[in-house]
């Protein structure tokens, strides 16, 4: 399959019609997954420092969860491999669950090494909860580009609210009962996650396991062809920058002259852009061809990051974070159009993953990165963020230049 552009599309979405069915029950499982996975981190934190424990103790066991995500590419391969990938995502679910739950009962009662390995498990099988989930959808949506961005959109959603959800949970939860409740919950969300996950239509695998490479090949891929190339460096950078926010938003209430809580309207605005942006996409879906288009929407990330940083007036800030986070979301949506639309069939379970672990472990480096150098400027951090999307972006513009006169100094 050709693109307008004489390239080879890589990836071949299945020719299967849109089941609005499916399309429902993929919605409710990635809710409930990405809900246990988001609101996980903060049960353990919540429930380390209400006993007492130390924070340098919370830290860890809450990076023993977040960290392993960087090593969820090493079991994707499972998936394209798998005869039915929805067995492997729904017991990835329910793993994660039951090793939530048992690293949340055994706290304390054992020495914290102990929880500390559950909680790496759990955090080893994230990524499937996320990236794993979201290769299952070209299978869902239709095989017409309009049906599979539009489903898109109610990707990014799920995201938004399962990031939304689970933390309020926790928290609402904790205050009612104790963390340790709120944990066992989640961890139950997750069996209900997989009950959906296996009620998904079923997509038979796309090669012979012994035609799929391993990660590490599947990575050279990946970095040797130009639009998954982009898609990776454009998705890390984006996500390393936008990370500095939340941080930004808490610093800069005294140059904003409001009370230090009006920080959480800042980020809820955020949030419930992302929305917003989310819901366009559904409405309204993306028509120009994903590689360009995650050029120019993180260029407008970039330069919704400045209106951030410039905004001397809380209203003003209110706006700008509001739309930085549909920008954000316009961006993940073409993100996960290229993913599906370039990856080759036989990988695309390794691309989602590979490419949604890069994104967590880069948006956690931008939150340290972040609180690391916000003391000498305060506005620092998103001018920098900023400053290094401008230079993805134009890297991007020159990479793709650079492919485009390839096949006429050949002909030549």
């Amino acid at each position: 399959m050709s693109l307008p552009d004489g390239r080879v599309q890589l990836g071949q979405v299945p020719e299967r019609p849109t089941t609005r069915g499916g399309l429902a029950r993929y919605v409710l499982a990635a809710t409930l997954a990405r809900s246990a996975d988001g609101g996980a981190v903060v049960a353990i934190v919540l429930l380390v420092t209400t006993s007492g424990a130390p924070g340098w103790l919370a830290g860890i066991l809450g990076a023993c969860i977040t960290a392993p995500h960087l090593l969820g590419p090493l079991i994707a391969r499972r998936l394209d491999t798998a005869r039915d990938g929805r067995m492997v995502i729904a017991m990835a679910c329910m793993a994660h669950g039951v090793t939530l739950a048992a690293a949340v009962l055994l706290y304390p009662l054992t020495w914290p090494i102990v929880p500390a390995l559950l909680l790496i498990a759990s955090g080893l099988v994230g990524p499937l909860l996320t990236g794993g989930i979201s290769s299952r959808l070209a299978a869902i949506a239709g095989s017409d580009r309009t049906s599979q961005r539009r489903a898109q959109g109610w990707d990014v959603a799920t995201y938004g609210i399962g990031g939304t959800i689970g933390p309020s949970l926790v928290a609402a939860v904790s205050a009612w009962a104790d963390p340790a409740v709120a944990a066992l919950i989640l961890a139950g969300s997750t069996f209900a996650a997989a009950a959906m996950v296996r009620l998904l239509p079923y997509a038979p695998p796309a090669a012979a396991p012994s035609e799929i490479p391993r990660p590490g090949k599947t990575l050279l891929m990946m970095v040797s062809h130009g639009p998954l190339r982009r898609t990776l460096y454009l998705t890390v950078v984006v996500a390393l920058s936008v990370a500095a926010l939340p941080i930004t938003a808490v610093a800069s209430t005294g140059e904003l002259s409001v009370d230090p809580a009006a920080a959480g309207v800042l980020t809820a605005a955020y949030g419930l852009g992302g929305l917003i942006g989310s819901a366009g996409v559904m409405i309204r879906p993306m028509r120009t061809d994903a590689d360009p288009l995650m050029t120019w929407l993180g260029a407008a990330v970039g330069a919704a990051l400045c209106g951030a940083a410039v905004a001397g007036v809380f209203p003003v800030a209110v706006a700008a974070y509001s739309l930085a986070g549909i920008l954000n979301s316009y961006f993940f949506a073409a993100t996960l159009a290229s993913r599906s639309e370039y990856a080759p069939a036989a990988v695309r379970g390794q691309v989602f993953v590979w490419i949604g672990a890069l994104k967590i472990t880069a948006g956690s480096a931008g939150t340290a990165l972040a609180g690391a150098i916000i003391a000498p400027a305060i506005q620092l951090p998103l001018f920098l963020a900023a400053g290094l999307i401008a230079v993805a972006t134009v890297a991007s513009v020159l990479d793709r230049h650079r492919e485009h006169k390839i096949p006429t100094k050949v002909a030549s």
